[in-house]
Parts: structure tokens; sequence; C-alpha cells
């Protein structure tokens, strides 16, 4: 998906508070100092001793291809050249903070891949260096690539970028845990509020690229898993000068039958901005833009969430976005494996992920666990807007056997991965 690190940056009240410290003194902290992100290419620095066994040294390659530019780019628009490094960054000096009492000692290394470059070559370069555990920052094809040329090897990847639902479907591999949501479990947390709502009748706006229409499949899989009802469909397909001749076209495009909210799917960000307040009738705008269903939001404060957020803007200089989230829990979903079995062995640390024994805090309510039968990550998505976050899914009310978490993306009944 994403998503929002190819969009504009948010600068909301969180934002404004974080920002008007750097005047005022220090953000509050309860972790060790943060130092830098590292630089691509090299290693994070660690607290550790050089000399700490290797059974007890946690060495963890991250890979990233960059994304294509967004349209219509524009100095603001750009991500940041750390975005998800320093996510990652920021676990690996939570990591060492607690596992200095464990003699245990945590590595970071990263690859930055060009748009057009090869991140299999990237990830051999990173296990063949000595790095056990990977974070995955590439497309579908890209990850199944790696997936499949490191089978049989010892060593995890973390999948912390794709959201494409053949994943975790049809294409799982054993070898990947995914940290970053499926659309399916963006969409679910999505449709549930708007359930909650009443607000049941859906206009569903699709871009033009594989990944939009792929985004609303999952739209529409919720809606006929929650009960709502798409009543109209269309195909944005206008060029650049949507954004001059918006305010014209835009409300005839939306001339549809009558419908409680939109429901965007624009991952790439071409379109989605221009219809908030264009629309034909006065309605909602949610999905990719407008209320947005995300892992993380720059203004997620609650359940010690504030102190997440201003360890990373005091090491980062700069506001969580997703990306770093993802890259965070990725780091920190193999911190606390490592605090309770005590060894970098990968088969160790990936039973025991999968165990009943094993939970994440991500600072979101409810601790995070994975999915055996697909290897996800279960945990709470923030439904938010532009400057503020509106509610957590899932909702109050939809209840599961196991967890209210599985209500949210494909359950195990549903499923069609089947490990090799």
């Amino acid at each position: 998906m994403e998503t929002p690190e190819r969009r504009a940056p948010r600068f909301g009240a969180a934002a404004a508070t974080l920002l008007a410290a750097l005047t005022l003194g220090p953000l509050p902290v309860v972790a060790q100092t943060a130092p830098e992100a590292p630089t691509p290419g090299t290693a994070a620095a660690t607290s550790q001793p050089a000399t700490a066994p290797a059974d007890k040294t946690f060495r963890i390659g991250f890979v990233r291809q960059l994304p294509p530019d967004p349209p219509w780019v524009a100095p603001l628009q750009m991500p940041p050249e750390d975005l998800g490094l320093a996510g990652a960054a920021l676990g690996i000096r939570d990591n060492l903070g607690a596992g200095r009492f464990l003699k245990l000692d945590y590595k970071l290394s990263t690859e930055l891949v060009p748009t057009d470059g090869d991140p299999l070559a990237a990830a051999q370069k990173l296990v063949d260096a000595g790095n056990d555990y990977l974070l995955l920052d590439v497309p579908a094809d890209a990850l199944l690539k790696i997936a499949d040329a490191l089978k049989g090897r010892d060593v995890l990847l973390l999948n912390v970028g794709a959201t494409d639902d053949r994943l975790r479907q049809k294409d799982c591999r054993a070898n990947v845990f995914h940290v970053a949501p499926s659309r399916a479990m963006l969409t679910d947390a999505l449709a549930q509020f708007l359930a909650s709502k009443r607000w049941r009748n859906w206009f569903l706006m699709t871009g033009r690229t594989p990944e939009d229409r792929l985004y609303a499949d999952a739209v529409r899989a919720s809606a006929k898993k929650f009960g709502a009802k798409i009543v109209a469909e269309k195909t944005w397909d206008f060029g650049p000068d949507a954004r001059q001749t918006g305010q014209s076209e835009i409300p005839i495009v939306t001339q549809v039958a009558d419908h409680d909210v939109v429901v965007i799917a624009d991952e790439l960000g071409e379109f989605g901005e221009l219809i908030p307040y264009n629309t034909w009738y006065p309605r909602p705008v949610t999905g990719t833009q407008g209320l947005m269903p995300l892992s993380w939001h720059e203004t997620v404060e609650n359940w010690g969430a504030s102190q997440l957020q201003s360890r990373f803007f005091k090491g980062a200089k700069r506001l969580m976005r997703t990306l770093d989230y993802q890259a965070w829990e990725g780091v920190a979903a193999i911190g606390a494996a490592g605090n309770k079995t005590r060894t970098s062995d990968v088969k160790t640390v990936r039973d025991f992920m999968l165990g009943p024994g094993y939970d994440l805090p991500v600072f979101k309510g409810v601790a995070a666990t994975w999915r055996p039968w697909d290897h996800q990550l279960r945990q709470p998505i923030v439904l938010a807007h532009t400057t503020n976050v509106v509610t957590l899914s899932p909702q109050q009310g939809f209840l599961h056997q196991r967890t209210p978490l599985d209500t949210l993306g494909v359950d195990q009944p549903e499923s069609q991965c089947k490990f090799n």
C-alpha cells in the first residue's frame, strides 16, 4: 500500500507541540539517549561490548527499495531520506536498553536500493555478512524472490512494507513474518468503524495503478464481510490538470447514487487529496485519503505512545511515520523474543515468536502476537485523518473466539496459506 510515506508530511497538533519543544528544551524520554539514525550501508552504533558472544548477538539487516516518486512531487512531499531506517535504529536502541542486563547485543546494517535496483543482491550481501534477521521494505515480487533464494538458510525475514494480501495467502512463505498489516486488515478496520456509524452505503473511487485495484478489491471484500453495500464505483481517469480544474470536474464525477461515504483507493496519491470538499454530496472521505486506516500515525499519544514518539523525535528530529513504526516493530519483535530466549539462534527465536508465551507491546492498547497460519502480526489499526486519531479498530462489539484482533484480515478458516 502507501502509502502515507509517499504523500505530504502531516503537521498536526502533535507536530506543533514537538516542534515547539525544540525551543523550550529537551523532550521527556524513558530510554537511553538516542543517537542519530545510521548512515545507509553501515552498522548502527551500539553500547554493547564488541566481544559479546556470537549466540547473544542479534545481527539485523534492513533492505529498503526506494519507491517511485509520487505524482506532482514538491519539496514538502518528498519522504525523508532516513524513512524506515530511523525507526529501525530506534528499535536497536530500545532493545539494547533491556538487552544490556541480559548481555545481549543488537547490531543493524542497512542497504538502500534504487527504484530500478535489485533488492535480492542487497539481501544476499547482508546475509553473507552474517545478518540472520532481515527487515524488508520491498515490492511483493521482490520479497518472494528473496524468500525463495534464502529458503533453507537459517535466516528470518520480516516484511515491514508490503501490504499485499497474496503474501499472506497463496504466495505465503514459511521464512517470512509480516509486520506490515495486510490490505485486508486495513480495509476491515475501516469497515468496522463505518458499520459502527451505520454508514453502510459506499461510493468507491479507484485509481489507475495495479496497487489501487488491489486496495479496491480489499474494500469490496470488507464491505461484504461487514454488511456494507457499494452503491457506485468509478475509476479516476483524469490528467494532472485536475489539480486546477477539480472544483468543476469532481462534482460532476461524484453525481452518483446516494451514498453515506466516499471510499478512495489511491495508494500512489494521484487524486485522493482532491476529493474532500469537492464532491457533489457533502459526504465524508475515507480510504487511502481522508479518514485513513494505518498501522501508525504521528498523533498517536495514548497507551504510552507519546513516550515512543518522543524517543523517536529526539533521535530523528522529525515525526514518526508509518514505515518508521513498522521498522521499529520489526526490530522490537526480535528483541521481545531475544529477551526471553536469551539467544540469537534463529530457530529458537522463530519458535518462541509463534508460541503462547510471546507478546509484543506496540503502544496501541493491547499486545501484538503472530498468527501461526500466515505469520501476520495481529495488532490494532489506527483510523486517523491528517491531524488527529479518530479511533482504533477492532471496534467494540466485534467479537472473536480467540481475540478481537482476528476480526481484522483473513481468519484461519478462510486462509489459503500453505507453507511449503
